[in-house]
């Protein structure tokens, strides 16, 4: 292809088409700008890949649990609520402890 554009007789078109100014024809499309494939792609699976990243799906994927827990809406007071988030992270944990000790279970 680059010794036909090398030659002369060709122009390219608004989308890197090279056509021949004397046939008018479709010669191929630039070469830099477009490389066809001599083989098709050839795809490795996933955790052959990125196995470190796999690994690291793989444990996290272990440590989930059915869930057990219930999503609701409670009202409580704000200094209740503030002093349990000021315990920092893990606070829903805590006041479901709270809870549950007051329930008596």
């Amino acid at each position: 292809m680059q010794k036909v554009i090398a030659a002369g007789g060709v122009h390219q078109d608004e989308d890197g088409w090279w056509i021949d100014d004397a046939s008018g024809e479709l010669i191929g499309p630039d070469p830099e700008i477009e490389r066809p494939e001599t083989e098709p792609a050839k795809t490795i699976p996933f955790a052959d890949a990125f196995p470190e990243l796999a690994a690291e799906m793989r444990r996290s994927r272990g440590k989930q649990k059915a869930p057990t827990k219930v999503s609701t809406t409670l009202r409580l007071d704000r200094d209740v609520l503030e002093r349990f988030k000021q315990s920092g992270p893990g606070w829903q944990s805590r006041m479901n402890e709270a809870l549950r000790a007051a329930a008596g279970i």
